[in-house]
């Protein structure tokens, strides 16, 4: 795993516009996306280290079942763990632990995203329940009859994780915190840690991360699903976000 470069000495506001140091302003890198498919992954072993670092907390047991027909098969993949048909992403989770954790998904580590999403659980909740294994996020709307808008620029969603309701995720436009996040780590391609210790936040805690490749498999206009895939092993996704119109 690539460590990301050293990063300044503090982050911009906070998506909530707190900001627990002043601000250091730091060149943008980041690029707008090509569009273009990328190859396979690369790496395993890093997802081992995702095990270690999710199972030093404590384990909460997820409920069983999902509120939608959501597929439960793992989908067909090839010797190397990926998804036929799929393009692959760079899906980033970070947030300080005792806040709200977010999704960025990008073309490659290098791009702007092109979605963030974030959903109304912690991010240390969230690690805890990575650390159970298989895990399934399933996130909602409602079909507007006339509207005519992607399914990936919908704002509001209903979020569920293992079939557990948690409220709402909320799409936003990444914004300067988000982008500065994926800055610092633009040269990491799969991994999971913590930001510096001065990055933390006196209330919130440590700010953590994890990073992967994603699979995007598009169902229909009302249908999109992301996999985290273990290339390690051909045991299907380690984590899977599904989208949903209804």
């Amino acid at each position: 795993m690539t460590k990301p470069p050293p990063p300044p000495p503090s982050l911009p506001p906070r998506p909530d516009g707190s900001s627990t140091s002043p601000t250091v302003a730091s060149p943008t890198i980041l690029q707008q996306p090509s569009h273009r498919k990328r190859g396979g992954s690369k790496s395993p072993k890093v997802f081992r280290v995702f095990r270690s670092v999710f199972r030093t907390f404590p384990i909460i047991s997820p409920a069983c079942g999902f509120h939608s027909p959501i597929p439960r098969s793992a989908p067909n993949t090839h010797h190397d763990g990926h998804i036929h048909g799929a393009t692959r992403t760079t899906g980033t989770l970070f947030g300080y632990r005792k806040a709200r954790i977010s999704i960025a998904i990008q073309e490659n580590s290098r791009s702007i995203p092109i979605l963030v999403l974030e959903l109304a659980v912690q991010t240390a909740r969230f690690m805890q329940d990575m650390g159970t294994g298989l895990l399934r996020v399933a996130l909602e709307c409602e079909k507007k009859p006339g509207e005519r808008v992607r399914l990936l620029d919908e704002k509001i969603w209903s979020a569920f994780i293992n079939g557990r309701r948690i409220g709402y995720a909320q799409r936003r436009e990444p914004n300067q915190f988000d982008l500065h996040v994926l800055q610092l780590l633009n040269a990491v391609s799969m991994g999971a840690g913590v930001l510096p210790p001065h990055l933390a936040d006196a209330n919130d805690g440590e700010l953590a991360y994890m990073r992967a490749h994603f699979d995007r498999v598009v169902g229909s206009k009302d249908s999109e699903t992301f996999y985290m895939l273990n290339p390690e092993t051909n045991s299907g996704p380690e984590l899977s976000i599904f989208f949903v119109r209804i």
